[in-house]
């Protein structure tokens, strides 16, 4: 990116698909709010994508890993990153840092100690976005040292907080600079007034397996096992379920391998289908259209990080079972139970089996029974996750800083 110094310059790394997501739209909003502000981005983990949709210079190399930046879910995965060029790719990201920081009047680091360490590197001021921290965690806020020390540098000019709790806990703690503004992945959640093809007198499920392929992929599989367990529990009441699936789930030579090896049947293009005697079971898989089946869903299935974060948000009630990982495991789960508070339940410890998958047909069906519930997890998501909007809060924030 040439300097050009009649245009201030905000540089953005971050560290994963969440974080990625959570970024670019506070790159949006900058870019839409202040367009004499320019931008950049440096994703560290994966190929970018979210800022290559926006049409942003990316200014070193991606790589997409085994891991897909899980690696503090699985420490044995780091080894097989290493072998597929981990170290040499983070060399290179922080030389093009160290580089284009001379011509930089702001980073926003989003993750955590990764793209703080790089931006305290280059010598630039910067912004925390600490979205993989929060106090609701520990009902606490004790960052670790070397995060706790590049928070408190003279540098980071500013800390934006994933919800209000934690900014809360680290003023208590003498950090000024924490402020909860919102969080962005709340932001991509407009409807598309996309027809789902619902009966709006029956419950709609809505199953979330996750984004990260083959995982996903096997994660589809065990929620259809799930379904016909739904739809036993409910009978001869009729349930509705819709999959919201990412784009590279949505070959018919995914699904249909999918529909096989789980006894179900496929139809082109985004229909499974299963004949339970007296009754026909579908389950639809709309094109890009996860907002529209996260708002309209009375109940989540969930094996997902940031898509179930903004299920919660919206005021929805999660059950979440277990697959074979590697990122959706119980260690992972749990902790989103601990996060988000009374709206995500995890039924069972391990991979689910067919007692687990009773157990959780039972849950779901005592959930959508219970209004009481149904109300709290509304109350919970405005607390855990916040409202819409924070984006271009953010960005306002960016912009007074420099």
């Amino acid at each position: 990116m040439t300097s050009d110094k009649s245009k201030q310059t905000v540089l953005f790394i971050s560290n994963g698909h969440g974080e990625d997501l959570n970024a670019s739209e506070v790159l949006k909003a900058l870019k839409e709010n202040y367009p004499n502000i320019k931008v950049a981005a440096l994703p560290m983990v994966g190929e970018g994508n979210a800022y290559r949709k926006l049409g942003v210079e990316i200014i070193a190399p991606t790589l997409s890993l085994p891991s897909g930046g899980f690696v503090y879910m699985d420490k044995r995965q780091l080894f097989t990153d290493v072998q597929k060029g981990l170290l040499k790719l983070t060399w290179q990201q922080i030389k093009a840092a160290r580089a284009f920081a001379q011509n930089c009047d702001l980073i926003f680091a989003t993750g955590d100690i990764v793209p703080l360490a790089i931006a305290r590197l280059t010598g630039c001021p910067y912004t925390a976005f600490i979205v993989s921290s929060s106090a609701h965690y520990e009902n606490r806020m004790q960052p670790p040292f070397v995060i706790n020390w590049l928070m408190r540098s003279p540098l980071c000019k500013k800390i934006f907080t994933r919800d209000a709790f934690t900014a809360q806990l680290m003023k208590q703690q003498g950090i000024s600079k924490a402020i909860f503004a919102g969080y962005p992945i709340m932001d991509v959640l407009e409807p598309k007034g996309i027809d789902l093809g619902l009966n709006p007198e029956i419950p709609m499920i809505a199953l979330l397996p996750g984004s990260r392929l083959p995982e996903a992929c096997q994660n589809l599989g065990l929620m259809l096992d799930l379904v016909v367990a739904i739809a036993e529990e409910f009978s001869p009441s009729p349930v509705q379920f819709r999959a919201a699936l990412v784009p590279s789930m949505l070959s018919p030579e995914i699904l249909e391998k999918i529909a096989h090896d789980h006894n179900w049947q496929f139809e082109p293009p985004h229909k499974f289908m299963i004949d339970q005697g007296e009754k026909l079971i579908e389950v639809l898989c709309p094109n890009n259209s996860f907002a529209d089946v996260l708002h309209q869903c009375n109940l989540v299935i969930g094996m997902a990080g940031t898509a179930v974060e903004q299920a919660v948000g919206l005021g929805k009630p999660v059950i979440q079972i277990l697959g074979q990982g590697p990122q959706f495991t119980y260690s992972f789960a749990e902790a989103q139970m601990r996060l988000l508070g009374i709206s995500v339940q995890t039924i069972g410890k391990t991979s689910a089996t067919a007692t687990i998958l009773k157990e959780a047909a039972n849950q779901v069906k005592l959930t959508l029974h219970n209004p009481e519930y149904l109300n709290a997890c509304k109350n919970n998501g405005i607390e855990r996750v916040g409202l819409k909007g924070g984006s271009a809060r953010i960005a306002d924030h960016i912009a007074k800083l420099i």
